[in-house]
């Protein structure tokens, strides 16, 4: 007992010596010997040499990866033409504009942001920020301005793509890898929130995969809690490297001001999208020629559907003539899977088949008459949407 009492007060008195050299050599290391200073230079302390001393200081800092993605976030500014309604005789009475004057007064201009994704000056934005002009002006982060051009839009994801023509390097994003992208990660959001130009903002990745909310036709959000205010749409979400994993879209917000639940498009499906439009000028998506409608769960005893399955999409249109009717689909069908993909409700029959390019077979797990079929359907070209 003796001993391990003298062994206890041993432990005890090191570790309190070790606190206490730790907190000197923090805050009044020319206490110490030399000896100390020559051990922390020695080559295994080469790596500390090389930190700057603003992240030694602040080891827990994003400022790393805002300075990765800063330069690579713009900020847009659309002029839109006016709309020819009404008399402008008040205007000119009261405030003596000449005609001219009265115009340039009517021109509207509204602000939001885009990301520069390549070398060639292709930028990621909104589709909402740029629809119906033409006259765009893109201002870096280095105090350069371009105008743009825009190369192509899809407004089912609310996704378009510019373009700038600069004749000097540009700084470009990196995408990151999705599949890395959990609940809890620490994001940043950077746009031009209210026409202040460049800013950060700082949350949390809240939710993945937010569908059916009613702000685009195919819908997979990455939800976070960073604020996104007006003018921040188009803008980049990234993570703590600077990697782009989503561009900012909107935010719930009754009132108009950030109440922390903003949406970003998936920076897999934005590429995906960047790079049909850079290469055929459009987006092209699978078409089944079917109305889904999400199966509930009365709705599912009446249909007799096994008691193991949690969900599925009943068929209740199919177009005549369409791929699905070729294959054989009928009204009333459940689809449960598409290529080995539980489906569980209406949205995700439909962003599953958009996956798919014209031509490529979809497998489509289908209950019918208390029966299993497994039916293969060749998906054909969406017909183009009018917004």
């Amino acid at each position: 007992m003796m001993l391990r009492s003298l062994w206890l007060f041993f432990a005890q008195g090191v570790t309190l010596a070790l606190a206490v050299l730790f907190i000197v050599a923090t805050l009044r290391p020319d206490l110490l010997p030399k000896r100390w200073h020559t051990l922390t230079h020695s080559p295994n302390a080469a790596i500390l040499d090389k930190t700057p001393a603003a992240s030694l200081a602040n080891p827990f800092s994003l400022a790393p990866a805002a300075r990765n993605a800063i330069p690579a976030v713009v900020n847009l500014s659309i002029h839109r033409e006016p709309e020819a309604s009404g008399s402008s005789e008040s205007l000119f009475s009261e405030h003596y504009f000449s005609p001219y004057q009265y115009y340039q007064s009517l021109r509207t201009t509204s602000l939001g942001s885009g990301v520069i994704v390549s070398p060639q000056g292709h930028i990621l934005t909104n589709y909402h920020v740029v629809k119906e002009t033409n006259d765009i002006r893109v201002s870096l982060a280095d105090g350069r301005v371009f105008s743009a051009k825009i190369r192509g839009v899809d407004p089912e994801t609310d996704l378009a793509v510019l373009q700038i023509d600069a004749r000097q390097p540009l700084p470009v994003i990196t995408f990151a890898d999705m599949s890395h992208v959990h609940v809890g990660d620490i994001v940043l959001a950077i746009g031009n929130p209210f026409g202040f130009g460049s800013s950060v903002s700082m949350g949390v990745v809240s939710a993945l995969d937010r569908s059916m909310l009613g702000i685009s036709q195919y819908e997979s959000f990455i939800q976070t809690d960073a604020s996104i205010n007006p003018g921040n749409s188009g803008g980049a979400l990234i993570d703590t490297i600077g990697n782009l994993i989503g561009i900012n879209s909107t935010s719930y917000s009754p009132s108009g001001g950030s109440l922390g639940i903003g949406f970003a498009i998936p920076a897999s499906l934005a590429q995906n999208v960047m790079t049909q439009i850079i290469e055929t000028g459009e987006v092209s998506r699978g078409w089944l020629g079917i109305d889904p409608q999400t199966l509930e769960p009365e709705m599912a005893k009446q249909l007799s559907l096994p008691g193991d399955q949690s969900g599925g999409t009943l068929i209740v249109g199919v177009q005549e003539g369409g791929p699905a009717e070729r294959a054989g689909l009928k009204l009333h069908d459940i689809v449960t899977e598409i290529n080995g993909k539980p489906i569980r409700n209406a949205y995700q029959l439909q962003s599953s088949v958009s996956e798919l390019a014209p031509g490529d077979t979809a497998r489509l797990r289908v209950w019918r008459n208390a029966q299993w079929w497994d039916i293969k359907v060749n998906a054909g070209k969406r017909p183009t949407q009018s917004f």
